[in-house]
């Protein structure tokens, strides 16, 4: 026999339930009135149990109550997550997780019970169970007119208008909405923002891409506390959850980030845009116990760079090898797993050969070593970094920008934790002394237009002699370790020409 209850909607508030009945019960045809009675006592039975269970203290035992054990130690662990002691509420939540053999139904009810900490925990907790989320609410009908940044749906008339493909030009504003969602937080929310995001995600959950950049976004707003409470109510915790599960890198980097921003139990530090957690990113017993942080050149990123090779290139050397043995991003894959209590941080920042691919020209003060140290150095101390033992990991340019940070950084009475706590540097093909790289961008400037990244590394400049003497005296008198790595090999510059980008001269210190 099988009932339909409606929608009953058990809300815990304060340690008590409020139970919604609907008007009318839709039942299964057939049954008979003595059974749907029975039914309904059933029904009222399991409220009453869950009632006076969520009333009783946490230290009472239940062995009294005339109910299925495995009934009341879910509500058990529910009442448990609301207590005051923040030890219970982290075991509780744990506890929940990890139970595997709840019913489908107590799924949904805890869906319904659980509050927005204990659904941030629990989506932070390692393959956790997505039925413990609610879905994200039903999208209102969008009349036509209107931009779609007002909830309309304008933008599809407007890429009618265009043979751009429709993915790049949602892609376009999807870039420049990463940018606004770093300073125009409430504006975006108030807007009905992440009401519109979540349209776009459920409309393009086949690009990758398109989702990484709402996950970003919604990272960024997660640094002000304010919107939390509208993020979780808009149904991005359960997207995020199932994102932290998938098997690429980006895409649970990203998610890790954002829930990193929205978890203030077990978080302190934030995470702001272009700082990526890649161990640990979910809740864990395990002490950290020092920080690596990754930074990587021009044309590099976050994850790229730190690739084991292109796949293609891999698939011919070692045909037949096995897919488990190629990684995305080996500080994830591969220190992550040799080395479980470090923290492993990727940094990410645009980077440019020529101004011709530059967003705004206007900005390019930005992209200059003594720009990106400062801004970088403040992401850096909200991240918590400097906190504990840390060593610095640079490919190419982003070495200079690891020097440049560390002078900079000596000069600052707030950041001398960071230089304290400095116990190793690795340099991967640092153009100490510059590269010749350079000057062929240079010396073709009115076709290039250099960028300024490109500039500050041409071959014996007078800045990067500076910058290299003044870094070894510091270097030497705060005993920082340093290796360095040279180029041996070649690199393909297109299909004709093989350079060695940093000889081994310029990388060494």
């Amino acid at each position: 026999m099988v009932c339909y209850l409606g929608h009953v909607n058990i809300i815990l508030i304060l340690c008590k339930v409020v139970v919604v009945t609907p008007p009318h019960c839709v039942c299964v045809p057939g049954l008979t009135n003595k059974a749907r009675r029975e039914l309904h006592k059933a029904a009222r039975r399991l409220l009453e149990i869950s009632s006076r269970l969520l009333l009783q203290s946490l230290d009472e035992h239940f062995s009294h109550v005339d109910a299925d054990p495995h009934e009341v130690a879910l509500w058990v662990l529910l009442k448990r997550t609301q207590s005051a002691n923040k030890a219970i509420r982290l075991q509780a939540v744990q506890e929940l997780a990890d139970n595997l053999h709840w019913h489908d139904y107590q799924y949904q009810t805890a869906a319904q019970v659980i509050d927005q900490r204990t659904a941030v925990g629990m989506a932070r907790t390692p393959q956790v169970d997505l039925r413990f989320f609610l879905p994200p609410p039903v999208m209102p009908y969008l009349e036509d007119g209107g931009l779609w940044c007002f909830g309309g749906n304008g933008l599809p008339y407007a890429q009618s208008l265009t043979s751009v493909p429709s993915e790049k030009v949602e892609s376009f504003c999807l870039q420049a909405l990463v940018q606004h969602s770093k300073s125009h937080c409430d504006h975006i929310v108030a807007n009905g923002g992440l009401q519109l995001l979540q349209r776009v995600y459920q409309l393009r959950r086949d690009s990758l891409k398109i989702q990484r950049n709402i996950i970003r976004i919604i990272g960024n707003l997660a640094l002000n506390e304010s919107v939390h409470q509208a993020i979780v109510q808009s149904g991005w915790v359960l997207v995020l959850a199932e994102m932290m599960q998938s098997p690429h890198v980006m895409q649970a980097s990203h998610a890790a980030r954002a829930l990193a921003n929205l978890d203030r139990e077990t978080v302190k530090e934030k995470y702001q845009d272009g700082i990526y957690i890649l161990h640990p990113q979910t809740r864990g017993n395990q002490q950290i116990k020092a920080d690596v942080l990754f930074i990587h050149g021009i044309l590099g990123a976050a994850f790229k760079t730190w690739r084991q090779k292109d796949r293609n290139m891999l698939e011919e050397e070692k045909e037949g090898e096995s897919s488990e043995d190629y990684t995305e991003c080996w500080p994830k894959s591969w220190l992550a797993a040799d080395c479980p209590n470090l923290r492993v941080l990727s940094v990410e920042y645009d980077s440019h050969l020529s101004d011709w691919m530059a967003k705004c020209p206007a900005e390019n003060q930005r992209k200059s070593l003594a720009y990106r140290s400062q801004e970088l150095l403040m992401k850096l101390k909200l991240a918590g970094v400097g906190e504990r033992p840390l060593i610095l990991v640079a490919h190419s340019m982003g070495g200079l920008l690891v020097k440049k940070m560390l002078l900079d950084a000596s000069e600052d009475p707030d950041m001398q934790g960071l230089i304290k706590n400095t116990k190793g540097i690795v340099f991967y093909s640092v153009p100490h002394h510059g590269t010749a790289m350079a000057e062929y961008s240079v010396n073709v400037r009115y076709l290039l237009f250099p960028s300024i990244e490109v500039r500050e590394l041409c071959k014996d400049s007078p800045a990067l002699r500076n910058l290299n003497e003044n870094f070894l005296n510091m270097a030497k008198e705060k005993e920082f370790k340093v290796l360095s790595f040279a180029e041996r090999l070649p690199t393909n510059i297109g299909p004709m020409i093989k350079i060695l980008v940093v000889p081994s001269h310029s990388a060494s210190t």
